[in-house]
């Protein structure tokens, strides 16, 4: 499923804003970016039908610097060819262990860490299985673009535990996998996983 036109719109115009306001120093320069900001806000409110642009507006503020896509890490861990979920607070839904990666840090390094933050446990790093741009594969609508990698991972040890974001860490079977949180992965992405499972030798997925 495609992103709705709006939000294409409304991440155009803030990523036109934010790297203006980035390199402009002419006090209408500033001006004119502010307001294109403003605007993406309010579309995007409208568009999410939020009942303030406030929170929008409030989150755009916070990005500074040339506008690029963020990156999101995601870990297929297998153990008797089951695979690793953890439950998300957010939304009740399952998803790969991961998250974003801080600035300053590998990608491998940020998937392991956010695997044993989230799930409790710990993980050797493998292979790059896929990087996907997320407005490609069907996760419902979110305020920036983003790059989605997926790792494979080798289970070292740990045991299940809880998190601040995540409440529930089990390894379910290709067939009878929870309900997930689409926002963060795809039935057809955990799939994939499970090919590179069966078959080492694929190589890296991207697009």
């Amino acid at each position: 499923m495609p992103n709705p036109q709006w939000l294409t719109w409304a991440r155009r115009l803030q990523a036109i804003a934010q790297s203006g306001l980035t390199f402009c120093h002419e006090k209408f320069d500033v001006q004119r970016y502010q307001e294109i900001s403003a605007i993406a806000a309010e579309i995007m409110a409208s568009g999410a039908a939020l009942p303030s642009d406030e929170p929008i507006a409030a989150l755009f503020t916070e990005q500074a610097g040339y506008a690029t896509p963020k990156v999101d890490v995601r870990v297929a861990v297998f153990h008797d060819s089951r695979i690793l979920l953890v439950r998300e607070l957010e939304d009740g839904g399952w998803t790969l262990p991961g998250g974003w990666v801080d600035v300053g840090e590998p990608p491998s390094t940020a998937a392991a860490r956010e695997t044993r933050e989230e799930s409790g446990y710990d993980v050797r790093v493998t292979k790059l299985a896929a990087l996907y741009d997320r407005n490609l594969h069907g996760h419902t609508p979110h305020a920036f673009h983003a790059y989605k990698l997926f790792f494979l991972g080798e289970l070292c040890g740990g045991s299940p535990q809880d998190s601040h974001e995540t409440a529930g860490a089990q390894f379910f079977p290709e067939h009878q996998l929870p309900p997930l949180s689409l926002s963060r992965v795809t039935n057809g992405q955990i799939a994939h996983m499970f090919e590179h499972l069966r078959n080492p030798e694929l190589p890296t997925s991207f697009d």
